[in-house]
């Protein structure tokens, strides 16, 4: 599997005959400098973890290029249909839908999903979510993103239930746990984890401008920590 990190929470999965991008806030992403649309070729599928903006980011932009369809909850996905969007996989949590060459199951979070209006009226957009995408092919890692959230207990249920080999962690404190909460969640509940990637942090001042904290508590542990380079694929 070839991996890219577009800073924040933006990731594109390439394996098999899929494309995936994830969280695609790539226009206004202030450590994206890249191009949107080179950065989006070919995709197939849109994965999003909830309905904030800088998660949604370009994924009618991404639709409306490629056609990519867009896998998201019941709540953004008609949203998003209001929008123009045509190729959709509306799904709740706990919910598993099949890909093509892979299956999306959508787990809990704790954060928010909404998204404020054009006359500044804010709107629910159903509960976010963290995601387990999980390939067909053997050998391929099963990916968990957790999306935005706080660390919590039934992470270790996550982790019996789909035995992740690559943990994204959100570790930008503030929107998000910090970088010793994160290394909590992957080395108490995520056993099976070999590779952490952190991620949501650095784009904003905000929050926490680097991965030290989560690096520093992940010393030692079994799982391995990968600070990608922002817009450089690597491979798993």
């Amino acid at each position: 599997m070839k991996i890219t990190w577009f800073g924040h929470s933006a990731y594109r999965l390439e394996f098999g005959n899929s494309v995936v991008m994830i969280d695609p806030f790539l226009t206004g992403n202030p450590v994206f400098q890249g191009d949107a649309e080179a950065a989006s070729a070919g995709a197939t599928h849109v994965l999003l973890t909830h309905g904030h903006s800088d998660h949604v980011g370009d994924t009618l932009a991404i639709h409306q290029r490629t056609g990519a369809k867009v896998v998201a909850n019941f709540e953004i996905c008609m949203w998003l249909a209001r929008q123009g969007l045509k190729a959709m996989d509306p799904m709740n949590t706990g919910g598993t839908t099949q890909q093509d060459d892979f299956s999306v199951t959508l787990t809990i979070a704790f954060h928010s999903s909404s998204v404020m209006d054009e006359n500044g009226i804010t709107q629910d957009l159903g509960l976010p979510g963290g995601l387990v995408i999980t390939p067909k092919a053997k050998g391929e890692p099963v990916i968990y993103h957790m999306g935005d959230t706080e660390v919590f207990g039934d992470m270790a249920l996550i982790g019996e239930l789909h035995s992740p080999t690559v943990a994204m962690v959100p570790v930008g404190d503030r929107f998000t746990m910090d970088g010793k909460r994160g290394a909590l969640a992957v080395q108490r509940f995520l056993p099976s984890v070999t590779t952490a990637i952190p991620c949501h942090f650095g784009t904003f001042p905000m929050i926490a401008p680097d991965a030290s904290v989560f690096e520093r508590e992940m010393a030692g542990a079994k799982a391995k920590v990968l600070v990608p380079e922002i817009g450089v694929t690597f491979t798993l």
